[in-house]
């Protein structure tokens, strides 16, 4: 059993690696998406802010898990030029408010409802996290969740926020 779950450990890295690694140090491909609240919200207008981006859907265990997380990260650090955008990728904007209004997070939550954006950034697995530094440059991308990784989203987050 360990030598499976070691394999598959290893095989993951390789994989998320590889996948994250063709994406950093370019530009964040640029979108518009609304809000629940109905506004629209554009990635470019947030240029001179790190940027968080996390695509999720209701039906993920793990994004249940990390929301509440990436919403105590946009709290402590919003003053300090950070924001969290939360990328809902179902057809169904109902689940979306549902889940949103269950958890009651701080951060916008955006509709991707055609998966246009979730396209642009060759999300794979739900959660898929990006981290975007004040210059709009792609910096780092996750896929999936597991307990601890928003340590790592901190750290990454603080760093970011002192270049």
């Amino acid at each position: 059993m360990k030598k499976l779950t070691l394999a598959y450990l290893l095989l993951f890295c390789v994989f998320a690696g590889q996948a994250a690694s063709a994406e950093l140090d370019k530009s964040a491909p640029d979108f518009t998406l609304k809000s629940l609240s109905g506004e629209n919200v554009r990635l470019k207008e947030l240029t001179g802010q790190v940027v968080l981006v996390n695509f999720w859907a209701s039906w993920c265990g793990p994004c249940r898990k990390e929301m509440p997380l990436l919403d105590e990260l946009h709290s402590k650090y919003n003053d300090l030029g950070f924001t969290v955008l939360g990328i809902n990728v179902e057809q169904q904007n109902q689940k979306a408010k549902d889940f949103i209004s269950e958890l009651n997070v701080s951060f916008p939550v955006l509709l991707d409802d055609e998966n246009t954006v979730s396209k642009l950034f060759d999300v794979e697995a739900m959660p898929t996290t990006v981290i975007i530094d004040r210059n709009s440059t792609l910096r780092y991308v996750h896929y999936g969740y597991k307990a601890g990784d928003e340590k790592l989203y901190k750290k990454m987050v603080k760093a970011l926020i002192r270049e």
